[in-house]
């Protein structure tokens, strides 16, 4: 009987424990505004950070050129401005995926070089997808990414 009680005890504090877990919501400074009621930058869990998928518009909303080394560059200001409002970087990033419209221009040496700057020798886990279109025809590459906070 005892042994009965101290098991539904420990499951009811770990269920109170899992429904007291809020989700923190956050649109970051240095990041366009999305439009009401679509979507948030990031979303907070306990220690990990959902970060929506940037594309490479400024905080204008601007798309920053044509080329997918631009966009890219600026996909990975845009993560590293979400990762730094929580007191993370880009080591802390666990999975990204990336949605391009071409997978051979974002392979490319120069694109490469830019991907590499922001994931350093350890890079997180991550998918790579080639689609038709993203949401702006202009938009050449989209990445999201989770992190786990330190």
């Amino acid at each position: 009987m005892t042994h009965t009680i101290t098991v539904t005890s420990l499951l009811l504090l770990a269920v109170v424990a899992i429904a007291a877990q809020t989700l923190e919501r956050n649109n970051p400074r240095g990041l366009s505004r999305p439009a009401p009621g679509t979507y948030t930058h990031v979303v907070k869990s306990g220690k990990l950070l959902f970060i929506a998928g940037q594309t490479g518009v400024d905080a204008n909303g601007k798309v920053v050129g044509p080329g997918m080394k631009e966009q890219t560059e600026q996909v990975f200001a845009n993560l590293v401005a979400a990762l730094k409002a929580h007191g993370a970087d880009f080591s802390h990033v666990a999975k990204t995926t990336t949605l391009v419209t071409s997978i051979s221009e974002f392979r490319s040496p120069d694109v490469a070089a830019v991907r590499a700057k922001y994931v350093g020798a350890n890079p997180p886990a991550n998918t790579l997808v080639q689609i038709q279109q993203l949401a702006d025809p202009a938009y050449k590459v989209e990445i999201e990414a989770i992190a786990v906070l330190p």
